[in-house]
């Protein structure tokens, strides 16, 4: 295996660990023959490609190819992969100032390398039942790399996972050409997104060290967190008393850190809003059964898997995150009724007019600030 980012790994997390231990847990995907597996990864890249003309066309969003990004068709392992490497960079100011805080005595450097490992398969556990459950994603962070390949200027790469979309169009039971299409249309809007919009990435990484910069936590905070997380996966927690359980989101605890994060969620609603807008929006034009799989698609998000996944997805914040995708697509369509395509593509203009958490509750707020303070 090769190895993410060397000698460096063994430290608050061993890296290399997560990623051995969550491709050795994760699910097997779905049978499927040589044959089938090569037609359904053709497929999705010849959906990905068509789905540009499409995305771009019903948004009116303008790439520069200098910021172009690969798509890249995965297996859970891969997508495992990427995330590891796209955390590990994320993530690095924070561990750096941990182990500092830690300190680097003989008896620190051994509890140190110990707990990395700890918090190395902890992680891949967590990583192994997310892997079974993402279709397609954006992956923004993790450097370029030979397994990695991003754009010229950076990271950046999109990512469909082969064996969770022909896991889940079984499931659903629903047409599997439309079924890929209409994936790819989500996930290539989040790629025309930060193609067509080239400072996005970098305010949004900026948002999430601004968020890490102002974190003062115990390592054994953090780590007790990540077990908790681990034990209710492995079945050793009380998922069905979870209900006023934590989650890894609440380790915020100074307002500065509650103002970025309000921040934060803003844009995360607004790209997830904006995807499945524009997913629904081309749908029809080009997905004959798109009804069909919106509706069963709907049920299956809002209802998860069993009550392990509730737990696990209230520890982890997935629980925001489906909100994100019904309140950030409202905000979408708002918008674009009050002002049309164009002006709700003034959102794009700089991180100024980005909406704030109140106005994707409130879209008539953001069209008051925009728009009628250009036109003054």
């Amino acid at each position: 295996m090769t190895s993410i980012g060397g000698a460096a790994s063994a430290g608050m997390v061993d890296w290399n660990l997560a990623v051995a231990t969550a491709t050795r847990l994760v699910r097997p995907g779905p049978e499927v023959s040589r044959d089938e597996a090569r037609a359904v990864v053709t497929e999705l890249r010849g959906h990905a490609k068509s789905s540009e003309e499409h995305v771009r066309s019903f948004t009116r969003m303008a790439t520069d190819a200098a910021h172009d990004t690969p798509v890249l068709v995965v297996d859970r392992a891969g997508w495992v992969r990427a995330n590891v490497a796209g955390f590990r960079e994320l993530l690095k100011p924070l561990l750096d100032k941990m182990q500092d805080r830690r300190g680097s005595g003989p008896g620190n450097a051994m509890l140190g390398a110990v707990g990395g490992k700890v918090t190395g398969v902890e992680l891949g556990m967590l990583l192994s039942f997310l892997a079974s459950r993402v279709l397609g994603q954006y992956e923004t962070f993790a450097p370029p790399s030979r397994e990695l390949p991003g754009a010229a200027e950076g990271g950046g790469r999109l990512l469909l996972v082969a064996p969770n979309i022909v896991h889940v169009e079984r499931e659903l039971d629903v047409d599997p050409h439309d079924f890929r299409l209409w994936v790819c249309l989500h996930e290539e809007t989040h790629r025309t997104q930060f193609t067509a919009v080239p400072w996005l990435r970098d305010h949004l990484e900026g948002e999430i060290q601004s968020f890490l910069d102002e974190t003062d936590v115990d390592p054994m905070t953090v780590l007790e967190r990540l077990r908790e997380a681990a034990s209710s996966l492995a079945g050793n927690g009380r998922p069905e008393e979870d209900e006023g359980g934590r989650s890894i989101v609440e380790l915020v605890q100074t307002p500065a850190q509650r103002e970025v994060l309000g921040r934060l969620t803003a844009v995360m609603s607004l790209l997830e809003g904006h995807a499945d807008y524009v997913m629904d929006g081309v749908g029809p034009a080009v997905v004959p059964s798109v009804a069909e799989i919106r509706e069963k698609f709907k049920e299956r998000r809002a209802k998860g898997a069993s009550r392990l996944d509730l737990a696990l997805r209230k520890l982890l914040g997935l629980d925001a995150k489906l909100r994100q995708y019904r309140d950030g697509e409202r905000f979408v369509r708002a918008v674009v009724e009050q002002v049309g395509m164009d002006g709700f593509n003034r959102v794009w203009t700089s991180p100024n007019t980005l909406p704030t958490k109140a106005e994707i509750a409130s879209p008539a707020d953001w069209v008051a600030r925009v728009h009628r303070k250009a036109e003054s």
